[in-house]
């Protein structure tokens, strides 16, 4: 087992929740090798083809991200260790909200605007039209061209933005990409809906945390309509300008809104949250050119936070 490697705890609490078999027929490479191979690059942030030679082909680890970050086996394994952890009590639904912008190297430009052409399955009759969604060409819908693969254009260059959503004890329970120069306030909503923890047994998947904390840039109407309508208490703080104007409407203006300092004071888990996420370089800088296989990066590092907290 090399450093950073998955350990034998780690993979035991993984290894059921692994697919059985390939999509597309025969069988996977083992498991284990082609994970480690690519936390290895989500770690170090090399390229692929500089991956050492114990993890197997280059291309196989690739790929191997490649396709589970299109058809979501990454997110399915964040949710069911999510799961495991509900179910024994080990999440803090007093959640905190926040984002960081991270610079998207040179490599991560120039991706193709449309997709390339997916591959027949294997087994597939002559003159059909049967494909795989998830083959290895192939991508989810959407994307293409700069803002549909989340860049941004700033001073610096690229930059791409991540959206987090972290639970009280400073681990991602969701997050959602965005081009580096979008604002935070808009996509609250978005992130929120994102949040979905399945129940171990019977019953739809948690999606309502107990309280959401949030800073400045959250504080629009909309955004605590928004949580009023769920029913979510949250402490965010109002900007002084929105102070003035409610009071200078008088009654029209409405109540004061609820602020708890001690609190709030528990909002810096979403900053080491950040923290931890960036210790994984090809998180810390986007050298991926689709978002879809970024945000697999991403998922995968939060599986590993998951896995070790």
């Amino acid at each position: 087992m090399g450093r950073g490697d998955l350990t034998n705890a780690e993979w035991d609490r993984l290894e059921s929740f692994l697919p059985r078999g390939g999509a597309r027929g025969g069988r996977w490479s083992d498991h284990r090798r082609v994970i480690n191979g690519v936390l290895y690059r989500v770690r170090t942030g090399v390229q692929w083809r500089d991956l050492p030679e114990r993890f197997g082909p280059w291309e196989t680890v690739y790929k191997r991200h490649r396709r589970w970050s299109a058809d979501g086996t990454w997110k399915v394994l964040l949710s069911r260790i999510q799961a495991v952890e509900d179910a024994a009590g080990g999440i803090d639904w007093d959640v905190s909200v926040d984002s960081t912008v991270v610079r998207a190297h040179q490599h991560a430009a120039g991706a193709r605007k449309a997709p390339p052409p997916a591959i027949p399955q294997k087994g597939a009759g002559r003159g059909t039209n049967q494909v795989d969604p998830a083959a290895e060409t192939g991508r989810p819908a959407g994307g293409g061209g700069q803002i549909g693969e989340c860049l941004g254009r700033s001073r610096g260059g690229f930059t791409t933005k991540i959206h987090l959503v972290a639970e009280g004890r400073c681990r991602p329970l969701a997050f959602v990409l965005t081009p580096g120069h979008y604002g935070d306030g808009p996509q609250f909503e978005h992130v929120l809906e994102q949040v979905s923890v399945p129940r171990s047994g019977v019953g739809r998947p948690r999606t309502r945390p107990g309280h959401v904390l949030a800073d400045k840039a959250y504080t629009s109407r909309k955004n605590r309509r928004y949580l009023r309508r769920r029913g979510i208490r949250h402490t965010i703080p109002e900007r002084l300008d929105q102070r003035r104007h409610r009071q200078h409407r008088g009654s029209r203006g409405g109540r004061p809104t609820g602020f708890d300092n001690e609190r709030y004071k528990k909002r810096n888990t979403v900053e080491r949250a950040i923290n931890r996420l960036k210790g994984f370089r090809a998180v810390a800088t986007r050298y991926d050119k689709r978002a879809y296989i970024y945000l697999g990066t991403g998922t995968l590092a939060s599986l590993v936070i998951w896995l070790r907290t």
